[in-house]
């Protein structure tokens, strides 16, 4: 899940941020924020399945998200893993090992 940008140069940035060329406004509508979920899909290789948190912040809220942790849902949605805040508590080993034990998805049938 795509939240706010955590270090957006027109609030607090870092000295790694623009070294990587990665500076970035805090978006202020929807589809800016869907633009620079964009910018992680391409220019970082993101290849999960990625969404995007309303601008009423509603996912970060709710998960405690901010400024990254790691969730794993089962197939029925329930929550199986729930990772400590990062970055200190930001662990994806753990993850891997709970996404490994899940059961795989149904194949796909055509319709």
């Amino acid at each position: 899940m795509y939240i706010a940008e955590a270090h957006p140069d027109d609030e607090w940035q870092m000295d790694s941020n623009r070294e990587e060329k990665m500076v970035f406004n805090q978006p202020k509508t929807f589809d800016a924020r869907r633009e620079l979920a964009g910018v992680l899909v391409d220019k970082l290789k993101y290849r999960v399945p990625l969404a995007v948190d309303t601008m009423d912040n509603q996912a970060d809220q709710l998960f405690a998200a901010w400024p990254e942790r790691i969730y794993v849902l089962d197939p029925g949605g329930r929550v199986t893993y729930k990772g400590g805040m990062g970055p200190f508590g930001f662990k994806p080993e753990e993850a891997e090992k709970v996404l490994a034990a899940l059961p795989p998805p149904p194949a796909a049938t055509g319709g």
